[in-house]
């Protein structure tokens, strides 16, 4: 994907210069459950429901009569989108029990025994802090090839199929190994520094595309009794939003592919150490909203939206998420991260955007066919606009926004995307290794550094013994980009 631009690695520029330190200590946050004793087989429980007839109308063949489960997570997106969707599949097979909608935060606490159980819903948002984690599903075989669903027609126009509807990518990050696709991205997410226009107007700024511009825009704001940044900081793994395609800007997008690939001192390279020194700083100069480590993505995203910090790491489900507390001139934007200097090796524009809110089909459902319908219905242009309007964001489903006025958020993701061209970049490590990325890397690495309780060395050190040992592991499926 893309192309780099001509800058060399050499001389790093203001790299050298940044060096602190800081006492090691451990960070007190509960850890979270992953499911890590799925079932490997069939575990046995009800069969599935026999397949319906195929026709032009039901190219799935979906079992007319047959019930469907659906469980949605209750996050950022809510529900309506989904119950919305679920009443045209009934509409659709009117012989078939009202669906089931099931919406719950506790996405792994609650399935893991069903997926144990051989007793899986028939459609799942996998989503949330209890987010089971993929990288295991698809080891283990828990979930259904979608390629079905892929190659189905359309809602919209039977001559295109499914998967050519779909944005840059989607399809790829639902594949693990090959070509099946275990995972349907629904939500098409931006990444990146959010902030308010209406916070910068009043500052007389403009979003700072270095990182000595960022830095002297922080100590302005500083000055003024506003940090600099703010972020999830009981779940410290939402900076790597703006971190990784930092390190991707400073040392060319092969530094995050080594790095999803687990190879050996990945997390050693130079423009690794060069981010975690300059995110290091703004801990370092009292940048950073007082009390953030103690504070949820909600509470951190509330300081925010009150004016209390100008920049938040975070994805474009922001929007709808903090829309209680945001006020109506807040002019919500997102940009890409700050470069470094002129040494970078891609340009300002590069941000991380790639699939969100990924659907899954278990195996072992009664009803899969029901699943993937459920699915087609909502790639459609229709279910697709309604999510947009809903909850503010861009779906998996290329196009949506005709004839849609969109939100001062919404508008600079699109034109962030415009802007990157073909400088997006898609780390895997969260869906590949999510005890990795969340636990270790998030919590034990990046967290502990950013308060305060790590060097960069030291949280580069701990990281990559991480990572090693994730390698090292064989009661895990690798996954490798292709």
């Amino acid at each position: 994907m893309g192309s780099t631009s001509a800058h060399k690695n050499e001389g790093l520029g203001r790299r050298d210069v940044i060096k602190r330190s800081a006492a090691l200590g451990l960070i007190s946050v509960p850890a979270m459950g992953f499911l890590s004793a799925c079932a490997s087989g069939d575990s046995g429980g009800d069969k599935k429901v026999e397949k319906g007839k195929v026709t032009k109308a039901n190219p799935l063949g979906v079992n007319e009569t047959a019930p469907l489960e659906v469980v949605i997570f209750d996050g950022g997106f809510g529900q309506q989108y989904a119950i919305d969707a679920e009443k045209k599949y009934s509409a659709a097979f009117p012989k078939a029990p009202k669906v089931k909608h099931v919406a719950t935060q506790k996405i792994q606490s609650q399935l893991q025994p069903r997926f144990n159980g051989g007793t899986p819903p028939d459609l799942i948002d996998n989503s949330g802090a209890e987010q089971m984690d993929m990288g295991v599903l698809v080891g283990k075989k828990q979930l259904l090839d979608l390629t079905p669903l892929m190659d189905a027609p359309s809602i919209d126009d039977p001559n295109k199929k499914v998967r050519d509807t779909l944005r840059p990518g989607v399809l790829e990050m639902g594949q693990f190994d090959g070509d099946p696709v275990w995972i349907m991205y629904y939500a098409y997410t931006v990444y990146g520094v959010w902030y308010s226009q209406t916070a910068l107007e009043k500052l007389d700024a403009e979003y700072p595309e270095d990182w000595d511009a960022m830095l002297a825009l922080c100590a302005k704001a500083k000055k003024k009794g506003i940090a600099g940044w703010t972020y999830a900081g009981k779940y410290p793994y939402y900076l790597p939003f703006s971190l990784y395609p930092f390190i991707a800007k400073i040392g060319g997008r092969e530094v995050l592919d080594k790095i999803d690939n687990l190879e050996p001192n990945a997390w050693q390279d130079p423009a690794v150490k060069a981010a975690f020194e300059a995110y290091y700083e703004l801990y370092k100069k009292g940048y950073i909203l007082k009390g953030t480590p103690g504070l949820t993505h909600i509470q951190s995203q509330t300081e925010w939206t009150k004016g209390n910090a100008l920049f938040i790491p975070n994805g474009s489900w922001v929007e709808n998420e903090a829309a209680p507390t945001t006020p109506k001139d807040f002019k919500m934007m997102v940009a890409p991260p700050s470069g470094l200097d002129s040494s970078d090796k891609l340009p300002f524009g590069t941000i991380w955007a790639s699939g969100g809110e990924p659907f899954i089909v278990p195996a072992n459902a009664k009803n899969p066919q029901g699943g993937m319908e459920q699915l087609r219905i909502m790639l459609s242009e229709e279910s697709s606009k309604n999510f947009t309007k809903q909850v503010k964001s861009l779906s998996a489903f290329n196009g949506g926004t005709d004839g849609l006025t969109l939100s001062t958020a919404m508008q600079s993701g699109v034109d962030s995307l415009k802007k990157a061209g073909d400088n997006v970049v898609n780390p895997r490590l969260q869906d590949w290794y999510v005890k990795l990325q969340k636990e270790q890397i998030g919590v034990a690495g990046i967290g502990e550094m950013m308060a305060g309780r790590a060097t960069p060395a030291e949280a580069i050190k701990k990281i990559q013994a991480f990572a090693d040992a994730a390698a090292k592991d064989q009661s895990i499926k690798h996954y490798k980009h292709q």
